[in-house]
């Protein structure tokens, strides 16, 4: 018996970006087969775009694999065709077993039978026996949450409760293959934690599933292999630790080019210029205070704050921090929180925020600097005052380095 559940050789999806010529297409395309005659549009016609093209990838016995990507990358599109919804435009997908795969909000309910029917019609999909169902029944229901709204219709559901009874469906029906699509990002907190331990209690069973998701730490938590989607191809296909690091310096770099597209000097904003206090230039220096934005993971970073105080201003405070393309804030301070004092300012000065050890691994990251007043009134704030470019060199997990050593005693 082979190991090998899903066999995806060069698989390619096309569509169209206008609805008439998209049914156009459909329609000569549909004839063409109905006449035995092979589609002959192999490349793509006017107004088509690939949203796939030249997947390839298998799924073992006990494999778990991630699939990550920026939105518009091809995730979804893939799912849709490994579940059989859509068909390829080239290549081939092979599946051996029973697949069960939740790639929308109550995805394969019917918004007008009630939740306890949905159920059944969902099990009778999949050719699960009733005496079979009638035995998860409790189950399904107890996981899920909804038995109070059981025998109403899951029209009437938030999106929370069909997502909620759409996967405990999904996990309790024994799949051979599971297919889920971000419906974890989806639901409270207890309900998300009873989501992770199912997904664990299945791994250990050896159950295989594809898994997309924008949350890196359900993919590293989940996953044994992760395939890193880019416009519709696959970048990268390998170990989860190096995938993510590989998503978030693309997407970060993709974020750092479009900032670098709009980033004026923000010295010639004439709103700013009636402020009390303006930030009127931020710098990148390395240890011997040369200015440069490109650093390597453990290089010292200043970053320099020039600003002019239009007013005598007491007790201010000023702060750095530094972000990811997603605007996630990675680290920083403040001087009220550092405990420098400063008892005022006035005229033209120059703040300086030294790390003497970057501990940020791969990326393109933001600066952020603020001034507020002694009552934490914000006098000026910007958000993309600099952008820095980290190298790491060799391959690291996570986001930070962190100072570390390894001992063993016998």
């Amino acid at each position: 018996m082979s190991d090998t559940l899903i066999k995806v050789e060069n698989v390619s999806k096309k569509f169209c970006r206008r609805l008439k010529r998209s049914l156009w297409y459909g329609m000569k395309d549909l004839g063409s087969e109905l006449i035995g005659r092979s589609n002959s549009h192999k490349d793509l016609r006017k107004d088509e775009f690939w949203a796939n093209k030249d997947i390839s990838f298998e799924l073992k016995r006990g494999d778990t694999l991630g699939l990550i990507g920026c939105n518009g990358a091809g995730k979804t599109t893939l799912l849709r065709m490994l579940n059989g919804l859509i068909k390829p435009d080239k290549g081939r997908i092979e599946v051996r077993g029973r697949m069960q795969a939740l790639v929308a909000l109550g995805a394969g309910f019917n918004p007008v039978l009630t939740g306890r029917e949905n159920i059944y019609v969902n099990a009778a999909v999949l050719g699960i026996p009733k005496a079979e169902v009638d035995r998860r029944y409790d189950e399904i229901v107890d996981f899920s949450g909804v038995e109070e709204f059981i025998d109403t219709p899951v029209q009437s559901y938030s999106s929370g409760m069909a997502v909620r009874l759409g996967f405990a469906v999904a996990v309790h029906m024994e799949p051979d293959i599971l297919l889920v699509d971000e419906v974890l990002a989806v639901g409270d907190v207890s309900f998300r934690a009873k989501c992770h331990k199912k997904l664990r209690e299945l791994k250990e069973k050896g159950v295989p599933w594809i898994l997309v998701s924008h949350d890196m730490g359900t993919i590293m938590c989940h996953t044994n292999k992760v395939v890193f989607l880019e416009n519709g191809r696959i970048k990268f296909i390998g170990h989860p630790d190096e995938a993510i690091c590989k998503y978030m310096y693309s997407t970060s770099e993709q974020a750092y080019l479009k900032n670098m597209e709009k980033h004026t000097d923000i010295r010639d904003n004439p709103a700013l210029k009636q402020q009390e206090a303006q930030v009127t230039k931020v710098t990148l220096l390395d240890g011997n205070q040369k200015e440069k934005d490109i650093f390597k993971t453990g290089e010292p970073l200043i970053i320099k704050i020039d600003y002019i105080a239009h007013k005598k201003i007491e007790n201010p405070s000023f702060g750095a921090g530094i972000y990811g393309g997603d605007g996630i804030f990675y680290c920083g301070s403040n001087t009220r929180i550092s405990e420098y004092h400063i008892d005022f300012i006035e005229g033209v000065v120059s703040v300086f925020f030294k790390m003497p050890s970057l501990i940020l691994l791969s990326g393109l990251f933001r600066v952020r600097v603020d001034i507020d007043d002694k009552h934490m009134g914000t006098l000026d704030s910007v958000m993309d005052a600099a952008n820095i470019k980290v190298q790491s060199g060799k391959f690291k997990a996570g986001m930070f380095s962190v100072e570390h050593s390894w001992d063993i005693k016998c």
